[in-house]
């Protein structure tokens, strides 16, 4: 089941403030929906955008140039820049807001459409029904928050059970959980209707109440020395805190 399509008049207006030299982007109120620092645009500023990359830990690091991955929500652009300028691997993001895709290419420097990365303007709800369309993805990133930022708007057992369809069997789900304790449980129990439990994997709330949960398609438990040893790589290769990761970093289940 899918949210209806709303039409662009009913999508919120979009603007952004500056703080210092970091700009945000906002939907209609003072809720931030992404960030970028303006002397170094590529940058991941916030904590929990730092960790929708977590997935990076349970796959070959050689593996990673020849991978895919799909953001649901583009936000601020971060995630899509990252992966395709930084991680150099082929980006897509899927957008239902025209303004926000206008917005990031004129204010936060997201580059036009290459063979490496592309916007669509399309629904999330329904892009993950598509896979025969679409091709399958290692890395889907879900941030999807309405201008309220209240809670996902997308996040029924259905929903993530699409996602999963859309994973390569190694591929992961990073997903962005913000709000009540009681939203966070929820939304918790329906990625484990989809996946199972022994899928799940999450990093403790950053102070901003943020909370990255991810899923796998085939559920692994690497040893810590080898997370250790790719984060060792990852902080190498793309400037992540990734040996951090490896402290916060817990599957659900035993």
């Amino acid at each position: 089941m899918t949210r209806p399509s709303r039409s662009r008049h009913e999508l919120p207006e979009v603007s952004y403030s500056e703080e210092g030299d970091v700009r945000h982007l906002h939907l209609g109120t003072p809720w931030i929906q992404g960030s970028m620092q303006l002397d170094a645009p590529l940058v991941l500023v916030h904590e929990y955008v730092q960790r929708m990359m977590a997935w990076l830990l349970l796959v070959d690091p050689q593996s990673v140039g020849q991978r895919k991955a799909v953001q649901l929500g583009l936000g601020a652009g971060s995630l899509t820049k990252f992966c395709s300028k930084v991680v150099r691997m082929t980006s897509t993001a899927v957008e239902l807001n025209p303004q926000v895709v206008f917005a990031c290419r004129a204010y936060f420097k997201l580059p036009a459409p290459s063979a490496r990365m592309q916007v669509l303007i399309e629904d999330a709800g329904e892009f993950v029904q598509n896979p025969d369309r679409w091709g399958t993805v290692d890395a889907l990133q879900v941030d999807l928050y309405d201008h309220e930022a209240a809670a996902p708007v997308l996040d029924s057992p259905d929903f993530y059970a699409h996602c999963r369809r859309l994973l390569t069997e190694d591929g992961c789900m990073t997903v962005n959980l913000f709000g009540r304790s009681s939203s966070f449980e929820r939304s918790v129990a329906h990625m484990k209707d989809a996946f199972s439990e022994q899928a799940i994997w999450s990093f403790k709330a950053t102070r901003e109440g943020n909370t990255v949960v991810l899923a796998q398609r085939t559920p692994t438990r690497p040893k810590r020395a080898l997370l250790l040893e790719r984060a060792a790589i990852i902080q190498t290769r793309y400037g992540l805190p990734a040996e951090k990761w490896v402290r916060g970093f817990k599957p659900l289940a035993p």
